[in-house]
């Protein structure tokens, strides 16, 4: 059982068991109880377009419970699989939550992919319906594609997730803790895509786990901007706020412009982001600040630093009332908490963010673990470190190397239950003891906080037999808005010898260039110019072997998967 130590945030689940529940944690659909239960009239699913649109607790319980029981009338039950496929928004919610609520099991499915690549997915996880949006309902028939329904997600096709119905009252076997509740295929940024089984115990106890490190309330309006069917924003975004009463707002587009105008109008209080965009934000407030002149930008820049000082030393936070006017130009003024995931973040991108006043974290996790298995407290963060390692959560650093870094490992209960069909690949993953390998490494400081030094299979192992990891080179670009992407990778300076040097593949940002030019357009002499320049200044501040020896200026922007991540294997050579 939860510890009963006060303060915990999963406490008042101990009102709930025995009578909504059973066991340790509910079930997502029992916590979806509890929490209607508790608010039934707070927001839960909102989105703009270009008017509010909004459901309330006991609102969207209402069609959920009308969706699942549509799913039984059609011979949807208990473990089978159902797939979700579409953007952001109220419907996929409802959808989503309803498989659950009919006792089967949700696969979430990127919208981005292919209709082929859809169509395997659904083979290999075996799912009978399928939810997916109207501007690819045509595309996918259920006599076809051996289904027993598509739904559609947007009302110009029938039938329409809220309006269908079941023509009586149908029984649900629901699931225990123990089931599963979701397989959620990943392929990250390299190798083939396998489906991550994780039950409802691992979803919510990472949830309540992770709310140790990280206050959430009831009054927050999250808002849901990446793709909810990656992990790191079903939970931290879906689920956590499900779980308090909290409201999510859909956000339609990935665009500044949309995104500025939607945290600003919804008055958004948690802003969960990947750091491509989070750098982007930041760019263009420290470009607002300098286009002020030399003297305000010192200026601003001189109380930023005294800002971040009183912060980080005294624990109170000066720079939210100092950079009012700064946060309210850049959409962020109601923002309480900023949270970056899904990637490495620069601490100098960190450290700026809560310079400015806003209270800025990272964590880390990964598909296979719910995902957050790492978060930085707001008011104990270490602006290097990905986070303090969550309760009942065990990582262990193998082969540590001469500064204690190795390859992470880890146990707790938001580990998966491995790959579905694929005993093989699940138990290459897990050491003879239980640990789940995560491929990343890193190392633990003597306060149980995490830093990563990268991927195991990114390793540049250079002449002199040093260990260089390309995301900590890569890091060190984050803050130059010239550059739209960068890749760090080794290649063979010497085939005889097979000595391995580091290059790095630049994607520019081509609208900064074209804007500073007077006709509009980019010069790709000067454009390489600049990158090269770029390279050197960084390269004064890396060690000799990790230096970058070879810069190649893309004309093509590089492959990314929907959180913004490089897919390294599309550029191997």
């Amino acid at each position: 059982m939860p510890s009963q130590n006060k303060g915990n945030p999963w406490d008042f689940l101990d009102e709930y068991r025995g009578k909504v529940f059973s066991g340790e944690w509910p079930t997502l659909p029992e916590l979806f109880d509890i929490t209607t239960s508790r608010h039934p009239d707070r927001p839960c699913f909102t989105v703009y377009e270009p008017g509010r649109v909004s459901l309330t607790y006991a609102e969207a319980l209402d069609r959920i419970r009308m969706v699942s029981q549509y799913l039984r009338s059609i011979g949807v039950d208990h473990g089978d699989k159902v797939a979700v496929s579409g953007k952001n928004s109220p419907e996929w919610a409802v959808a989503y939550l309803a498989v659950l609520y009919a006792g089967a099991i949700v696969v979430p499915i990127d919208y981005q992919l292919k209709d082929s690549e859809i169509s395997k997915l659904l083979d290999v996880s075996d799912s009978k319906v399928l939810f997916i949006d109207g501007e690819r309902y045509d595309n996918f028939s259920a006599a076809a594609r051996k289904l027993a329904a598509v739904v559609s997600l947007e009302r110009e096709r029938t039938p329409y997730v809220y309006d269908v119905s079941a023509d009586r009252e149908y029984e649900v076997t629901s699931a225990r803790e123990t089931d599963l509740a979701a397989i959620l295929f990943t392929s990250g940024t390299t190798g083939t895509p396998k489906g991550v089984m994780l039950t409802h115990a691992n979803f919510v106890s990472d949830c309540f786990l992770a709310q140790a490190n990280l206050t959430v309330l009831p009054t927050d309006t999250f808002y849901a901007l990446l793709p909810l069917h990656h992990s790191y924003s079903m939970l931290a975004v879906f689920i956590e706020s499900i779980s308090v009463g909290a409201e999510v707002v859909f956000g339609k587009r990935m665009v500044i412009k949309q995104i500025l105008s939607d945290l600003k109008e919804a008055r958004v209080t948690m802003f969960l982001g990947v750091p491509i965009l989070f750098n982007k934000v930041l760019a263009g407030i420290m470009r607002g600040v300098r286009e002020k002149g030399p003297v305000v930008y010192g200026i601003i820049r001189f109380l930023m630093g005294v800002s971040g000082f009183i912060k980080k030393v005294f624990r109170v936070n000066p720079g939210k009332r100092i950079f009012r006017s700064v946060l309210e130009k850049a959409s962020l003024a109601t923002v309480r908490i900023c949270i970056s995931g899904g990637g490495p973040l620069a601490p100098s991108v960190f450290r700026r963010y809560n310079q400015l006043g806003l209270d800025f974290v990272q964590g880390y996790g990964l598909t296979e673990t719910s995902p957050i298995l790492t978060l930085n407290p707001i008011d104990r963060y270490k602006e290097t470190s990905v986070g303090k390692v969550l309760p009942r959560v065990e990582i262990k650093i193998l082969e540590p190397d001469e500064r204690g870094a190795g390859e992470i490992v880890v146990k707790g209960p938001m580990v998966m239950q491995g790959y579905y069909n694929l005993p093989e690949e699940t138990a290459e993953v897990f050491t003879e003891d239980g640990f789940f390998r995560t491929g990343d490494v890193g190392y633990l400081d003597h306060e149980n906080y995490l830093y990563l030094t990268g991927r195991a299979k990114n390793l540049i192992v250079t002449e002199g037999g040093k260990n260089v990891y390309p995301e900590e080179i890569e890091n060190c670009f984050q803050l130059y808005d010239e550059i739209e992407q960068i890749m760090v990778r080794g290649f063979i300076a010497d085939d005889e010898q097979k000595v391995e040097e580091i290059e790095a593949l630049v994607y520019p940002n081509l609208e900064r260039f074209e804007a500073q030019s007077a006709g509009g357009e980019h010069d790709r002499a000067e454009i390489e110019k600049r990158m090269n320049t770029i390279v050197a200044e960084v390269n004064q501040g890396l060690l000799p072997y990790q230096r970058i020896k070879r810069v190649t200026v893309l004309s093509e922007p590089l492959e990314m998967t929907t959180t913004k991540k490089i897919k390294r294997h599309s550029v191997d050579e």
